[in-house]
C-alpha cells in the first residue's frame, strides 16, 4: 500500500530522482572520498527533514531518490545539499588541497518526479554501476 506523510494541513508523498555531478565531471568520487561524501549527504538530508530513500555514488555522478516535504522546493533542497556539502567536503576532506573558492559540484542538476513507480527508480539507482560497466565493455569490444 502507498504510504503518505502528513503535515498540519496536507497529506503528501513527494519523491524525486536527482542526479548531481562534480565540477567538470571529474571522476573524483571513489574510495574514502566516496564514503565520506555519502555520509555528508545523508547528514544534510536528515538536517532538513529530507528522506534519502536510495542513493549511489558513481565516480563522476551521484544518483539519489529523495522524499522532500512540500514545504521545500526541490530547487531549495538541491541548492542546500550541493552548497553545504561542498563546504563540508573542502573543510573535512580536501583541507590539504589548496583550492580557490569552495566549488565541488557543477552548476546544474537533473531531477525527475518519481510518482508511483518508485520501485523501478530505486532498482535503476542500485544497478546503475553494473549497467555502466556493461556499456563500457561493449564499447571496448567494438
Amino acid at each position: 500500500m502507498h504510504e503518505w506523510e502528513s503535515l498540519s494541513h496536507v497529506r503528501w508523498d513527494c519523491k524525486y530522482h536527482v542526479i548531481i555531478v562534480p565540477k567538470y565531471r571529474k571522476r573524483r568520487l571513489y574510495g574514502q572520498l566516496k564514503r565520506q561524501v555519502g555520509q555528508i549527504i545523508r547528514d544534510l538530508c536528515k538536517q532538513r527533514g529530507v528522506e534519502l530513500l536510495e542513493g549511489h555514488l558513481m565516480p563522476d555522478h551521484v544518483h539519489m531518490c529523495l522524499r522532500v516535504p512540500p514545504k521545500f522546493s526541490i530547487a531549495f533542497v538541491i541548492g542546500f545539499l550541493k552548497g553545504k556539502s561542498a563546504v563540508r567536503i573542502h573543510r573535512n576532506i580536501l583541507e590539504k588541497t589548496r583550492v580557490t573558492g569552495l566549488h565541488f559540484w557543477a552548476r546544474g542538476y537533473c531531477v525527475s518526479t518519481v510518482g508511483l513507480d518508485e520501485a523501478t527508480i530505486r532498482t535503476y539507482i542500485r544497478e546503475q554501476e553494473e549497467v555502466e560497466k556493461q556499456q563500457l565493455e561493449l564499447k571496448l569490444e567494438e
